[in-house]
């Protein structure tokens, strides 16, 4: 199918100045671009569908690059593992859905809930069966006991997003078993977070030799590492051992962040900044009374998270958005925030933050397809937006503000 856009001003990382330009689309891939109007309606003649994009601007597809789909809204960690498997299912593809209407075209996931929820999610998507973003499918959080994900009391067995590996042995039977079943990243956990009261975010419970049994094995099958990592130590055990992506990264001292530069060019960051802002800055919005978020320290979290980020900025990090969404305290179809938290807080340009939501994004996706630009033979995952997302970036928070949303060619919304 032809599809002729005419008259939208074009956005991507190549084109900061925005300009008004036509694009020829031939099934899935853009064919042909121009700035002078009406100079592709001769090639466009066979077009089946033509669309005006007077008043918008048009851009790459978003990516969320910490992507939960298969949190659906739980108040602590322990609700996923109360969740019926095929509640738990339905509720997933409904994220898929509602993150593709809001103009996330592919989604890079931080970690299933459950183990192959993200990988049915994913095959059901690529098999025209599920309308949703390109998925990467993550394994669960691999953790060990007493670690970020354990849930589990000596009086009952409960279940999160973790999946308990104790030890190298059992660390490279957890990763065989998650990529037996088809997951595309392998996500762990290296250090602990506020959110949970007996491992805190500058506590370290993983081993090295668990650490790089895990990384051995993800290797071994070309899978992408994926690491939680608030403090400092996690962030340089990261490193050390190879992980692909890092988040948070919020305590890293001197020395983290100039390992985390001389290895930038084969590091993704994410500071995962939505839940840690929600909690803090709107926490009586949700909730949540001054006292619960002292006691969590998230005043100092979300200041340690500013100031690296600023700094990673500056050094020239790949960085990635996506806030934790999926939580109660996080919406999913809410993550287009996290595009202005880089703007508000973490120093970004518009022009940046932008990128880091489309064409970094694409980079982590790193399935061998292009996407993330407006350009000739790229996959055409394209918005158009209803007025300029560089003079207000919080447009692209509302749906209303989405005149379409297209992915692999076909106009999804």
């Amino acid at each position: 199918m032809l599809t002729l856009i005419e008259n939208a001003v074009l956005w991507d990382r190549e084109h900061p100045v925005p300009r008004t330009t036509d694009v020829l689309i031939d099934g899935q891939h853009i064919a042909r671009t121009h700035e002078v109007p009406g100079t592709l309606r001769s090639e466009a003649s066979g077009a089946q569908r033509f669309i005006d994009g007077s008043g918008c601007t048009l851009m790459p597809g978003m990516v969320e690059g910490h992507c939960h789909l298969s949190f659906t809204g739980p108040s602590s960690n322990a609700d996923l593992g109360n969740i019926p498997p095929e509640d738990h299912v339905l509720a997933s593809a409904a994220n898929a859905t509602l993150l593709l209407r809001h103009g996330f075209t592919s989604a890079f996931s931080a970690a299933s809930a459950r183990l192959r929820i993200d990988v049915a999610l994913r095959n059901a998507i690529d098999a025209g069966q599920l309308v949703g973003p390109r998925l990467r499918a993550a394994s669960p959080e691999l953790t060990v006991t007493g670690g970020l994900g354990d849930e589990r009391q000596l009086h009952q067995d409960r279940h999160g997003f973790g999946m308990i590996a104790d030890g190298p042995i059992a660390m490279r039977q957890a990763a065989r078993l998650c990529i037996r079943e088809g997951v595309d990243n392998l996500k762990i956990n290296i250090s602990g977070d506020e959110f949970v009261s007996h491992v805190r975010a500058e506590r370290n419970p993983l081993c090295d030799d668990e650490l790089a049994a895990f990384v051995e094995i993800a290797r071994k099958f070309g899978k992408t590492t994926v690491a939680h990592a608030r403090s400092s130590d996690s962030v340089k055990q990261a490193i050390h051992a190879g992980i692909d992506c890092i988040y948070h990264c919020d305590f890293a001292d001197s020395e983290a962040l100039d390992l985390l530069e001389a290895h930038k060019s084969s590091v993704f960051v994410g500071p995962a900044i939505g839940l840690v802002h929600n909690a803090l800055i709107e926490r009586a919005h949700f909730g949540l009374d001054e006292a619960t978020v002292k006691g969590m320290g998230l005043q100092r979290k979300f200041d340690h998270c500013v100031a690296t980020y600023q700094e990673l900025r500056k050094r020239g990090l790949r960085v990635v958005v996506g806030g934790d969404y999926g939580f109660a305290l996080t919406p999913m179809g809410t993550n287009a925030r996290d595009i202005a938290h880089f703007v508000n807080y973490l120093g970004y340009s518009t022009h940046e933050a932008l990128c880091c939501a489309t064409s970094v994004g694409a980079e982590l996706m790193g399935n061998g397809l292009s996407t993330g630009m407006v350009c000739e033979g790229f996959l055409a995952d394209l918005l158009l937006v209803r007025g300029d997302p560089l003079a207000d970036v919080g447009i692209l928070q509302h749906q209303s503000s989405l005149a379409m949303v297209m992915k692999d060619g076909h106009v999804c919304f």
